[in-house]
């Protein structure tokens, strides 16, 4: 989507998110805190860090790869074949219902947050039949979306990627905002208008600094 309104006149903002990392999920309550005090409609998309990291899945630590080879691909896999299988739609309350129970409630990205989470926002039990399924039947579709993402932000970034719209009309892609804990009410509009203002200036690429704490989501 390149139009700077949507068919509601809303601006839209898109959003690739991989479920299993906590910073897309931090950066994914802020957006739709967002969505409440700015008008705003927000597309999601989805991106892997296992296809993100494969080509250099050997230069990662240990237990990074021990992830990238098992967890990365589980609940990613489920989450596209839902998207596949019942829309675009679908994909928010999804992530929303399994982010809360990977993230907030600590339940890590099992077969059973899964199967919750399904079950919550009222898609079929047999999605869970992708969550393990190696000769993934919607591979394609999954790096088709990741690629559009990573092509839009460039390849040495991670997930969260939003897209919001830039000057003339154009998208402009970011990786971030990487925030924590996840803004409210006026101070997420801060940020998301910051955000509006970066995406404003044609040369501007990055602002950043060390991460100096983890995700907090005490107030998710």
């Amino acid at each position: 989507m390149s139009e700077t309104a949507t068919t509601s006149g809303k601006t839209p903002v898109d959003f690739w998110f991989d479920p299993l990392c906590p910073w897309a999920w931090m950066t994914s309550r802020w957006v739709l805190e967002v969505e409440k005090v700015r008008d705003i409609e927000v597309h999601w998309h989805i991106m892997s860090l296992a296809v993100l990291n494969e080509d250099r899945i050997d230069e990662l630590p240990e237990e990074y790869r021990e992830m990238l080879a098992t967890k990365a691909w589980q609940p990613v896999r489920v989450v596209t074949a839902a998207w596949q299988k019942h829309g675009a739609d679908v994909l928010g309350p999804l992530y929303t219902a399994l982010g809360t129970r990977i993230h907030n409630e600590g339940e890590g990205p099992s077969r059973e947050a899964v199967v919750a989470a399904l079950d919550e926002v009222g898609l079929p039990a047999d999605l869970i039949d992708y969550f393990d399924q190696t000769d993934f039947e919607f591979d394609a579709e999954l790096r088709a979306s990741h690629k559009e993402g990573i092509e839009k932000v460039g390849q040495d970034v991670g997930t969260p990627v939003i897209a919001v719209p830039g000057p003339d009309g154009e998208q402009i892609a970011f990786f971030g905002p990487v925030v924590t804990p996840a803004p409210k009410g006026e101070e997420a509009a801060r940020l998301w208008d910051g955000t509006l203002a970066v995406a404003s200036v044609p040369g501007f690429y990055e602002l950043k600094r060390s991460r100096t704490v983890g995700p907090d989501f005490s107030n998710l």
